[in-house]
């Protein structure tokens, strides 16, 4: 009975972090395509993926996973650019995109 229930928990904690992984990876997305519509640059939305996955303590101070992001954009459709965006939770805790010779850095 025991061992049951330790394997529904950890099957439970396995798809809380499937989901919450989801749910990070699309509010990045969302955050990376606004952030380049707004320099009139194109998002290259296939291009997300996790580089980095870390604990850490969010502003309230409770423990949330920090996920380090990189994407690709283009200005002109041909050259691709790198970026990074960093989630913790849902939430971004900082972006980076090099731009016209110069790199953007955004921390809320």
């Amino acid at each position: 009975m025991q061992t049951e229930v330790l394997w529904l928990a950890g099957f439970g904690a396995l798809v809380w972090f499937w989901v919450d992984t989801l749910r990070a990876r699309e509010r990045a997305v969302k955050l990376c395509r606004s952030s380049c519509e707004q320099r009139g640059l194109q998002f290259l939305d296939q291009t997300v993926a996790l580089e980095r996955l870390t604990p850490a303590r969010d502003q309230g101070g409770r423990m949330r996973w920090r996920r380090r992001y990189r994407f690709e954009f283009t200005r002109d459709g041909a050259a691709r650019e790198r970026g990074t965006i960093v989630m913790i939770g849902s939430m971004m805790e900082a972006m980076e995109m090099p731009h016209d010779g110069g790199t953007t850095y955004e921390h809320l």
